[in-house]
């Protein structure tokens, strides 16, 4: 927890190389007590291997917060949070999809608007989905929503593969590499 809400100076001003799977564990871990009151589970389809991007971890840690939130706010008598990782060719590929409400047709292109929520008053500041966004474009990623009302939404958040990432996936690199 601290580490979200104060990074170091060297986490602020450095990219790294970051496992996704590492970053949403440990988002979950922080969230996990929340979804048991509100009768939201989790299932997580995460890539055995690890999948990394290079970027901010704390920033990264911070749009999967996020979103898992607005998925929580989104299943209020309960329901199914999927979050999924894969390597996608030179990209990798995070999915996370609720059970919720959805979001009207009408909506979905203001989503990423400052202040624009479709919560009641008092129930949140419509900076969420815009701090994420800026975030995703930060990091040279893409971030793409779709909803249906009464059924739920999904977020795909794809990034360029770390090169470490782009190789291992490769398989003419492998090859090259004398089969290892």
């Amino acid at each position: 927890l601290l580490n979200l809400s104060r990074p170091n100076a060297a986490e602020q001003s450095e990219r790294t190389v970051v496992d996704l799977n590492v970053v949403i564990a440990d988002v979950l871990s922080l969230l996990e007590h929340q979804f048991e009151k509100g009768s939201v589970k989790v299932r997580r389809e995460l890539s055995p291997e690890p999948v990394l991007v290079i970027g901010f971890e704390f920033k990264l840690q911070q749009v999967f917060l996020n979103l898992f939130l607005n998925a929580r706010d989104a299943m209020a008598s309960g329901g199914w949070l999927t979050i999924a990782t894969r390597a996608d060719g030179l990209e990798v590929v995070a999915e996370v999809a609720d059970t919720g409400n959805g979001i009207a047709p009408e909506h979905l292109a203001r989503i990423y608007d400052p202040f624009f929520t479709t919560k009641a008053m008092g129930q949140g500041t419509g900076l969420g989905l815009s701090i994420t966004y800026g975030i995703v474009r930060e990091h040279e990623a893409t971030i793409q929503c779709d909803s249906t009302p009464g059924a739920g939404t999904r977020f795909e958040i794809r990034f360029a593969a770390c090169p470490e990432q782009a190789r291992a996936d490769d398989p003419s690199a492998r090859a090259s590499q004398g089969g290892h």
